[in-house]
């Protein structure tokens, strides 16, 4: 009983003398800065935007061309880029043909099996405008089916989770916490027993073997000496999925008294969970509901959609403050 009235008062002052040193009363409760705690996904799969070979332009104006796609993309938020395709690049195949005296362009969506999974046609251009390369009427093009293009994306990426019947559409996630390395004191298993018991509250099931997960999660913690004879905390949280691609990492960034944490993380560890399963709960939600250009991770469906359903709609941002992405 002594000992645990000892690890009460440790804790009281600690937040009492917390509420002197920085803008909030609780270490990780909340972002003072921007920097408190962020979301940082890796980089997403890649749209190759090639030089195409039969849009009925010159070779110049087929490079500017295949520019002025890949920009309007990146302005709609899909990772786009004016290169020749790698072998895990998603690709867009544009190409042209002439009706009486207009030019139509059309536009392909290709995975990286080289397998065709949409098209869109884009608005009618002027001919000779189009033949001469006319920068402004190759620009308005790339502009009017970028957005189109990157709703169609989206939707490719929801119709397959929604005809996987065991995907996450249909049932809660299961994730399994890997652990937490590096943290004084017992941080490692306060962090990672916390955490086990926050996510279920936010609906996501704990799963006990990290091969029947859906998502994996360890944790990472690193103190360093900062100003004023306080030290800088670091938490790192990395989540992958069940094909171990990476998906992201939580961070938390805050700075306590030196010594602070060395025995007992306390409340502070439930703090810590708290904000952290926040984050890894809209990391979850961009798998279930991907943002507009999302491109889907491996191989797609064989066929293309007739016609694909309605775009999901963006999960809202975490609780703590809004992602920031690399």
């Amino acid at each position: 009983m002594g000992a645990r009235v000892r690890l009460t008062c440790v804790v009281s002052a600690l937040l009492l003398a917390l509420a002197a040193c920085v803008p909030v009363p609780h270490p990780f409760a909340g972002p003072p800065t921007g920097e408190t705690a962020r979301l940082v996904q890796p980089p997403p799969p890649r749209l190759a935007v090639p030089v195409p070979a039969n849009a009925l332009l010159t070779d110049a104006d087929a490079k500017a061309f295949a520019t002025d796609l890949a920009e309007a993309l990146l302005g709609n938020e899909v990772p786009a880029q004016a290169a020749i395709a790698k072998s895990a690049d998603w690709r867009l195949v544009a190409t042209a043909e002439m009706r009486q005296a207009q030019v139509i362009p059309h536009y392909a969506i290709v995975n990286p099996a080289g397998v065709t999974i949409a098209h869109i046609d884009g608005l009618p251009e002027p001919a000779a405008s189009w033949a001469r390369g006319d920068a402004g009427v190759l620009q308005s093009a790339a502009q009017d089916v970028a957005p189109k293009l990157a709703d169609l994306l989206t939707s490719i990426d929801a119709a397959e989770k929604q005809n996987d019947p065991h995907s996450l559409y249909h049932r809660p996630a299961e994730v399994a916490v890997l652990g937490v390395t590096g943290a004084p004191g017992d941080g490692d298993s306060s962090l990672a027993h916390q955490l086990r018991l926050q996510l279920p509250q936010l609906g996501v099931i704990v799963a006990n073997d990290p091969k029947a997960a859906d998502f994996t999660i360890g944790g990472e913690v690193r103190i360093a000496p900062a100003e004023a004879g306080n030290s800088r905390v670091e938490i790192q949280w990395q989540m992958r999925d069940a094909s171990g691609h990476d998906l992201g990492r939580i961070v938390q960034i805050n700075e306590v008294p030196s010594g602070t944490l060395d025995q007992y993380w306390g409340d502070i560890a439930i703090v810590v969970a708290q904000q952290a399963a926040l984050g890894m709960r809209e990391v979850m939600e961009k798998q279930r509901h991907p943002p507009p250009g999302t491109l889907p991770l491996g191989k797609s469906a064989a066929a293309a959609p007739a016609s694909p359903p309605p775009a999901a709609a963006p999960p809202a941002a975490a609780a703590f403050g809004e992602p920031t992405q690399p």
